[in-house]
C-alpha cells in the first residue's frame, strides 16, 4: 500500500470519533465518513510507520441497516456523522466505541499500577449508554458562520462543508435545531443578502444599490456610494459578518441571537433587530426572544470571541430550568447544548455521587472544577456541606454566583481562573471531586495537584471519551477505581458522546 492507490474494502468497524477501519487486499486503511458493513473504495492519503489513512471516494455496497438521512444537508454539512443510522444502532456504534476506549485505558492503568487487569475489567462497572430524549430538534446552541457555499458565491450563513474550511452549507430546516433556528438564520441571510448600506453606515433600499455597487473590499474611498456587508474573508482576514450565534432553552423558551462582526465596519444594525423582531411580533417564532445583541471580534482566529457586546433589543442572557433549578445563561458561558440530555446526564452524576451514601452523612466540602455556569455545584450542594466551583471563564463565574443566590443556594462559592492556578488559593480542602473539563480533558500539570488531595471520590464527566481514556490510568495508578461508568447521548447523529465515570479511592467508603 502506497500514498495515491485507489483500493477497495470493507468497514469492519468505526472507532471514536468517526474513524472506520478499512480491511483491504493490502491491509488496513482508517477512513472518516463511514459506516461498519459498507463496502467502499478509497484513495490512498497517507502511509507512515505501517498506518495508512484514506479519503472516502464511493460506498460501494450499503451498510445492511443503512437508511436514507431524513435531512437535505446530510453529506455536505460537517456536523451530523450518524444521521443514516436507525437511532437505535447509534446508541449501539457509540457505546461500543466508548467501551474500547475503556478497556484501552484501564489495561494501561493496571500496567501502570501493577494490579490484575480483571479487577477493574469495563464489564463490572459499565453500564452502557443512555439516549437522549429527544432525538431531534434537541440542540440548544448553535454558531453558525457567514461565508458563501463556493468561491465568489452568494452570501451563505451555516455550517462549514464536510472536509472543508472556506465552503460554507447553508443549514435551513437541520433536523438537530429548533424550526426557530432555521427561522432566524433564514432571516438574517436574507437582511445581509438584501440590504445595502450608505458610506455613513445607514441601510438603505436595495433599488439604490444597483446604481452603484462596487466592490467593497477592494475599492477605494469615493468608488461608489453604497454597500453590501462582505462576510469576512478567513484567508484575507477582510469583511464584516463572521458569525451567529443562537440560543433557545428548551424548558423555559426564551432565545438568545448575537451576531458577531469584526469592527472594519460601522454599520446601524438596528434594522437587523427589527427584522428579528417582527418574526416574533407576527407570531412566527415558537419562542421568545430573550435579547439580540452585537459582539465585535477582530480575532484571527476562526472563533466565536467577545471583544465587546452592545445589546440590540432585551438583555445579554435567557434563563434555563434543569432539574428544578434556574440558571441564567450569557452568550460565550458553557452550558449543556442539549438541554433534555443535560438533565439525563446531571441526574446521573448526582444518583452516582449519592447513592450509597451512609444515612445523613453529606460529601463534605465539593470541588466542582471547571464549572461552566455552576450547573452541576448547585445540583449537588444539598448533598454537600459546601461546593467551591472553579472555571475560568470570568462571564461564566458570574452567572454561577446570580444563578446560585437565585436558586437560595447559600453554601455554594465560585472562583475564576485557572485550575491549576486557583487551587493553591482556596483554603478548604476538598472530600470530593467533580471534574467537567473542556473537550481537551485536564491539563497535564493540574492532574498531580487533583490527585494530591487523595479524596475518596471522583466524578469524571467528559465531553470526549478519548481524553478521558488518555486521563483515566493515572488516576489509578493514584490508586483510584472505577465504580460506575456510562454514557449519555448528549449529540445524537453527531460522532460525540458524553461520559460519567465515578471512581472510589482503595479502601475508601461511600
Amino acid at each position: 500500500m502506497k500514498k495515491g492507490d485507489i483500493l477497495e474494502g470493507i468497514v469492519t468497524r468505526v472507532d471514536y470519533p468517526g474513524k472506520g477501519v478499512v480491511e483491504t487486499s493490502e491491509g488496513i486503511c482508517i477512513v472518516k465518513n463511514v459506516l461498519p458493513g459498507q463496502r467502499v473504495s478509497l484513495r490512498v492519503s497517507k502511509k507512515r510507520r505501517g498506518k495508512a489513512e484514506g479519503t472516502l471516494l464511493e460506498v460501494i455496497e450499503k451498510a445492511p441497516f443503512e437508511r436514507t438521512a431524513p435531512c437535505p444537508h446530510f453529506g455536505r454539512c460537517g456536523g451530523c456523522m450518524y444521521l443514516h443510522l436507525p437511532f437505535e444502532k447509534e446508541l449501539e456504534l457509540k457505546k461500543s466505541q466508548v467501551e474500547r476506549l475503556l478497556q484501552g485505558a484501564v489495561a494501561e492503568g493496571a500496567k501502570l499500577s501493577g494490579i490484575p487487569v480483571e479487577e477493574i475489567d469495563v464489564s463490572g462497572w459499565f453500564e452502557g449508554i443512555l439516549p437522549s430524549p429527544q432525538e431531534y430538534e434537541y440542540r440548544n446552541k448553535m454558531e453558525y458562520t457567514f461565508g458563501d457555499e463556493y468561491k465568489d458565491g452568494p452570501l451563505a450563513l451555516g455550517m462549514h462543508k464536510r472536509g472543508g474550511f472556506y465552503d460554507i452549507v447553508t443549514v435551513d430546516g437541520c433536523r438537530i435545531t429548533d424550526p426557530d433556528f432555521s427561522l432566524i438564520l433564514r432571516t438574517t441571510m436574507q437582511y445581509f443578502s438584501d440590504t445595502v448600506f450608505a458610506l455613513s453606515g445607514q441601510p438603505q433600499a436595495s433599488a439604490s444599490y444597483d446604481e452603484n455597487q462596487g466592490d467593497v473590499e477592494n475599492a477605494k474611498e469615493g468608488d461608489f456610494s453604497f454597500y453590501h456587508l462582505p462576510f469576512y474573508h478567513r484567508l484575507r482576514h477582510t469583511g464584516y459578518l463572521r458569525h451567529l450565534l443562537v440560543r433557545k432553552a428548551a424548558f423555559t423558551g426564551e432565545i438568545l441571537v448575537d451576531l458577531v462582526t469584526t469592527t472594519q465596519f460601522k454599520p446601524d444594525l438596528s434594522g437587523f433587530a427589527d427584522a428579528l423582531v417582527r418574526l416574533q411580533d407576527d407570531g412566527l417564532l415558537k419562542g421568545k426572544y430573550a435579547g439580540i445583541l452585537h459582539t465585535n471580534n477582530d480575532s484571527l482566529a476562526d472563533a466565536v470571541l467577545d471583544q465587546g457586546t452592545e445589546i440590540l433589543y432585551g438583555t445579554d442572557y435567557f434563563t434555563e430550568e434543569l432539574l428544578g433549578l434556574k440558571f441564567n445563561v450569557t452568550p460565550f458561558s458553557f452550558f449543556q447544548t442539549n438541554s433534555h440530555g443535560a438533565e439525563v446526564l446531571y441526574d446521573t452524576a448526582r444518583r452516582y455521587l449519592t447513592e450509597g451514601c451512609k444515612e445523613g452523612k453529606d460529601k463534605g466540602v465539593v470541588y466542582d472544577l471547571y464549572s461552566g455556569t455552576g450547573t452541576i455545584a448547585q445540583l449537588m450542594a444539598p448533598a454537600a456541606s459546601k461546593v467551591i466551583g472553579v472555571e475560568i471563564v470570568e462571564e461564566a463565574v458570574e452567572a454561577a454566583k446570580v444563578n446560585a443566590a437565585r436558586n437560595g443556594l447559600t453554601n455554594c462559592s465560585f472562583l475564576a481562573g485557572d485550575v491549576l492556578k486557583v487551587l493553591d488559593t482556596i483554603e478548604e480542602k476538598p472530600d470530593t471531586i467533580i471534574l467537567d473539563p473542556p473537550r481537551d480533558g485536564i491539563h497535564p500539570k493540574a492532574l498531580p495537584r487533583i490527585l494530591s488531595y487523595g479524596v475518596e471520590n471522583i466524578l469524571y464527566i467528559s465531553c470526549k471519551p478519548s481524553s478521558l481514556a488518555r486521563d483515566l490510568p493515572a488516576f489509578i495508578a493514584a490508586g483510584y477505581r472505577p465504580v460506575r461508568g456510562v454514557c449519555v447521548d448528549q449529540f445524537p447523529w453527531t460522532s460525540s458522546v458524553e461520559v460519567v465515570v465515578s471512581m472510589s479511592r482503595v479502601g475508601s467508603r461511600l
